[in-house]
C-alpha cells in the first residue's frame, strides 16, 4: 500500500512539475489559495462580529459565521480562478502570443470583478455585505496607491505641479491629517443625518459605541454591558 502510494504521489508530482502544465496548475492552486486566504481571514472577524454584536441562537450565530466564511473564501477563489485564467489564454492567444500584454491584468481584474464581486442576489437581490465590505477594502488602497503615484517625483503617473519634489514633499506630509480628519467628520455627519446609508456593519459599530453609550440604569449596565 505505502509503495503505491509512493507511485501515485511521484507521478502526480511528474505533473505538477512540468513546465508544460505549470501556467493551467497556477490557475488551480490560485484558486486553492483564494480559498484558504477568504477563510483564514473572514472567520476570525465573522466569529467575533457575529458573536459580540449580533442577536440570535447559538446555532444561528453559528450558521452566520459559517455563511460569511463560505462566501468570502469561494468569492477569493473564484476570482483568482477568472483573473488567473484570463491572463493565461490573453498571454496565450493574445495580440502578441507568448507575452503579457499591457493592460491584461486590467482586463483580467474587470471581467473577474464584474462576475464574482458585481452580481446582487438571485434570492434577495441584494449585494453580498461580505463583497461590498471586499470591495470597499479593495478601493480604499487602490485610491491611496493613486494618490501616491499622483504626487510621486519623476513618475510617469505624476500629476503636473504636484509631483514636483518640493509640492510632493508637503503634500506627502499634510495630506493624510487632512484625510484622516475630513474622512472621520463625514462618516459622523452620515451617521447624525443619514445613518441608513452606511455599510451595516459600520452603522452597527457606530451604533454600540455613540448611541447605546447614551443610555443606562444602573452601575452594572454603565460598566458592564449595554442595556
Amino acid at each position: 500500500m505505502t509503495s503505491s502510494l509512493q507511485s501515485l504521489k511521484a507521478a502526480i508530482e511528474r505533473v505538477i512539475l512540468d513546465p508544460a502544465n505549470h501556467d493551467l496548475l497556477a490557475v488551480v492552486k490560485g484558486a486553492r489559495n483564494g480559498a484558504v486566504y477568504g477563510a483564514k481571514v473572514r472567520f476570525p472577524h465573522a466569529l467575533v462580529m457575529v458573536f459580540l454584536f449580533r442577536s440570535g441562537t447559538f446555532r444561528q450565530k453559528v450558521d452566520l459565521v459559517f455563511r460569511a466564511t463560505r462566501t468570502h473564501a469561494r468569492n477569493l477563489a473564484k476570482f483568482a480562478t477568472i483573473y488567473k485564467f484570463m491572463c493565461y489564454a490573453l498571454k496565450r492567444w493574445g495580440p502578441t502570443p507568448g507575452k503579457e500584454g499591457p493592460y491584461d491584468n486590467l482586463l483580467a481584474g474587470l471581467v473577474g470583478g464584474y462576475f464574482v464581486f458585481g452580481q446582487r442576489s438571485r434570492k434577495s437581490g441584494k449585494i453580498s455585505s461580505v463583497n461590498q465590505q471586499i470591495v470597499i477594502y479593495v478601493f480604499a488602497r487602490v485610491v491611496l496607491a493613486l494618490a501616491r503615484l499622483a504626487v510621486k517625483p519623476g513618475a510617469a503617473t505624476g500629476l503636473p505641479f504636484v509631483s514636483r519634489e518640493k509640492p510632493s514633499a508637503m503634500i506627502s506630509h499634510y495630506a493624510w491629517p487632512v484625510f484622516a480628519a475630513a474622512s472621520w467628520g463625514l462618516v459622523m455627519h452620515l451617521f447624525r443625518h443619514h445613518p441608513d446609508d452606511l455599510q451595516p456593519s459600520l452603522r452597527s459599530s457606530m451604533n454600540y459605541i455613540y448611541l447605546q453609550s447614551n443610555e443606562w440604569d444602573g452601575l452594572r449596565n454603565f460598566v458592564v454591558h449595554n442595556k
